[in-house]
């Protein structure tokens, strides 16, 4: 059986690829999502099945030129894995590009992610969406 931080590992990998399809079949049918943004980010929301976590990557990809997304620590747990990374981004709205970290957390049960919460550094996205 695959261990929560394999499952994580696969996870990131199928982003990193660009291959959401892979990502949303390690994902439970009624995966809860939730990511906290600055409040304008069309991204700052919080969800409920695979159908919706496919809308909510779009409007990633709509908004934000991500140039670098990397996860730099995983600490695992029982059924959990944390994730402490940063990015490099550019808004497409505004053109400017902000830099920061994230915090990731999974739920995974029997090699399945069954939620999601994530966390970037809102002050700093925010001012990059300012124009």
């Amino acid at each position: 059986m695959t261990t929560p931080l394999e499952t994580v590992q696969k996870a990131y990998a199928a982003f990193g690829r660009g291959d959401i399809q892979a990502l949303l079949a390690m994902c439970s049918p009624n995966v809860h999502w939730q990511f906290v943004a600055d409040r304008t980010a069309p991204y700052n929301s919080a969800m409920v099945g695979t159908s919706r976590v496919g809308e909510w990557f779009a409007s990633v990809a709509a908004s934000d030129d991500i140039h670098a997304f990397e996860p730099q620590q995983m600490f695992a747990g029982a059924g959990h894995v944390t994730v402490i990374g940063h990015e490099r981004t550019t808004l497409r709205a505004t053109g400017k590009t902000f830099e920061c970290p994230w915090v990731h957390v999974f739920a995974v049960d029997s090699g399945v992610i069954t939620a999601f919460w994530g966390m970037l550094d809102t002050q700093t996205a925010g001012e990059a969406r300012v124009n």
